[in-house]
């Protein structure tokens, strides 16, 4: 950290007059009075781009709000529509009329003039230093001119945004304007994006997520356990690297792993196709790697039992024979009892052709260029948990026992529990990427995958049973006690106190379960001190929660909740100017607008005045 005289000593090189340290602090002073940023929190994306690229587009029904406040009763609701349709789209909706030839002149003005309009209203709580630096480059100075422009008494200013407006359109530049300021406006109207985790698995287009995340103007993330298990497996992780293939293959989404990163199934379809008797090769390949995988865990879990995870193991278990499997001393039949690979003298040793199937797998995964640099980005602006504007933010439990302690977990020696356990699973996550010779940390990436004491999973999963075995009372998946207890206030308050969060105020972000809206279950938790925003973006889950994904919104007034419906296509909205609908709940109204002193940057910028009051009194005294 460096020390005063330092810091002192960079400023009076940002700042060598005294002029300039008075202007900066009554800059900053005033940014303090101006309203907190709009946070927008999601969580649980699996992949479905589509509907998440609309939703990132209408930045959760916020454009539509802003337009109907604007506009209703100077626009139709059709014309309202079309306009929010042109900021989502505006590429390809201005294809679509210029196809219909409805890019008339008087078009291009009025839809200019209405687009400044929004620009300026959600422009209002910003600087205008930092509106300015949202803006495309090209297009910075006319549109700050636009936006900022008043009517005076002679209507000069008036004639002037009209002129800059016609020359926009003699120029050939309307579209170009157009599309600058759908951009602008939707910048404004999210200022910082979090992700609570799992962008991956599921739906087959978590690299288009990615791709669209890195360009994010503002954002963290929150690891999932299906994030992580992508990340091991770039990392090296065996059993992880079987882990995203199993994934994959039973959703039927081998174009992820072929097309997008270039991770070829070849030679593991030919094994599977000689020793599994399928005739599909997708479902042969997804015998033969959860076999592999089953393999793989149960290395792990032998060589970690601070796991706690020994009765996890299941391939020792198995009479291919008699085709069952015995558990806790019971025998239960098996519905597939081919394991041609499965040596009964030592059941998790790979076979000679498995090893080099795996082998060449981890070889592709840690080479895919595209790969590792949607990897890289999650190491980027990712983490375990992110403490944010007084909420705490992660993906999946705080382990914890039937009582509500904390689970207290072996990692590398030390028994931790809590936020310690949390910041060393960070650490050994981080050190397994940037270094990724030891073994134990790539073990633990599968742990943070898939085990009971997680904090990214916090459930036993039972993967093994749901393929293999017929009696579903095997099946069931106990989870961590913490599903049970957040909904206790006085638990999810010795959470945010182990975190140093003391703030009455504050609020645990939650991901991973998903809210069964349909059969009544509320998403706020524990009198509102936790919020699980999982609502079942993914469409093969859209049934069974009732909503199609939520959105928290934290703005200067408060946070509220929208729950979206199921989106149809972008061809639908392009077309029809159809949206997301989305309905909107109210979670709490702040006392007073909560302003940026109130924030997170508040305190940095507090700080950067305490600093620029010692320069100045410095000034003050001569010196120079």
């Amino acid at each position: 950290m460096e020390s005063k005289e330092e810091i002192l000593k960079l400023l009076k090189e940002k700042y060598p007059t005294r002029q300039a340290v008075t202007r900066e602090i009554i800059n900053l002073n005033a940014i303090l009075n101006l309203p907190k940023g709009t946070e927008h929190f999601m969580s649980d994306l699996h992949g479905e781009y589509a509907a998440f690229l609309h939703i990132l587009n209408n930045c959760s029904g916020v454009i539509r709000e802003k337009i109907d406040v604007l506009f209703e009763g100077a626009l139709s609701d059709a014309e309202r529509q079309e306009l929010c349709t042109l900021i989502y789209y505006p590429q390809n909706r201005l294809t679509i009329l210029k196809e219909q030839q409805g890019l008339t002149s008087e078009w291009y003005i009025h839809t200019l003039n209405n687009l400044i309009e929004i620009a300026k209203m959600l422009s209002s709580k910003y600087t205008r230093s930092k509106v300015r630096k949202a803006m495309p480059e090209d297009f910075a100075y006319i549109i700050d001119e636009l936006i900022h422009a008043q009517k005076d008494e002679d209507d000069n200013q008036v004639r002037y945004h009209a002129k800059i407006i016609d020359s926009i359109i003699e120029t050939d530049s309307a579209e170009e304007f157009i599309i600058a300021l759908a951009s602008l406006i939707k910048k404004l109207a999210v200022d910082h994006l979090h992700i609570v985790g799992d962008i991956f698995d599921r739906g087959g287009s978590a690299d288009k997520i990615l791709d669209l995340l890195m360009t994010h103007h503002s954002i963290d993330i929150q690891w999932g356990n299906h994030d992580i298990l992508w990340m091991g497996a770039v990392c090296g992780s065996e059993a992880c690297i079987a882990g995203v293939l199993r994934n994959n293959l039973k959703y039927g989404n081998t174009q992820i792993l072929e097309n997008a990163y270039g991770i070829s199934l070849r030679r593991l379809m030919f094994f599977a196709m000689e020793n599994y008797h399928d005739s599909d090769p997708v479902m042969a390949a997804y015998r033969a790697i959860s076999v592999m995988l089953f393999k793989l865990e149960g290395q792990i879990i032998m060589r970690h039992p601070e796991y706690g995870m020994t009765d996890r193991t299941m391939l020792d278990k198995v009479d291919a024979d008699a085709k069952t499997v015995t558990i806790a001393g019971k025998a239960y039949k098996l519905k597939d009892a081919e394991f041609p690979t499965l040596d009964a003298s030592d059941p998790f040793r790979l076979t000679d052709e498995e090893d080099a199937i795996i082998r060449e797998l981890k070889n592709e995964f840690k080479n895919s260029i595209r790969l590792k640099s949607h990897i890289d980005f999650l190491y980027e602006v990712g983490g375990m948990y992110r403490i944010h504007n007084g909420n705490l933010l992660y993906h999946g439990c705080v382990p914890m026992d039937e009582n509500g302690n904390f689970s207290v977990i072996s990692v590398e020696g030390e028994k931790l529990c809590g936020k310690a356990f949390y910041d060393r699973a960070e650490a050994i996550v981080r050190r397994a990427y940037y270094d990724g010779r030891i073994r134990d940390d790539l073990d633990f990436m599968w742990f943070l995958w898939g085990a009971e004491l997680s904090p990214l999973c916090g459930r036993r999963l039972k993967t093994f049973e749901r393929m293999y075995i017929e009696d579903e009372t095997t099946w069931e998946e106990p989870s961590n006690p913490y599903y049970r207890l957040y909904f206790n206030e006085s638990i999810c308050e010795r959470i945010l106190r182990d975190f140093s969060l003391f703030n009455p105020d504050a609020h645990i972000i939650n991901g991973h379960t998903p809210v069964c809206a349909i059969e009544g279950e509320s998403p706020v938790r524990a009198g509102g001190k936790l919020l699980v925003i999982d609502g079942g973006f993914c469409k093969a889950m859209n049934q069974k929660t009732g909503t199609a994904g939520y959105t928290l919104i934290y703005n200067s007034h408060g946070l509220r909740l929208k729950a979206h419906h199921p989106f149809t296509s972008v061809e639908e909205a392009l077309l029809a100017n159809a949206d997301i609908e989305s309905d909107s709940k109210l979670v709490e109204v702040a006392p007073k607008r909560i302003l940026v002193s109130d924030a997170d940057n508040g305190k940095a910028i507090m700080e950067d005045i305490r600093y620029l009051n010692m320069l100045l009194e410095y000034y003050k005294k001569g010196g120079s």
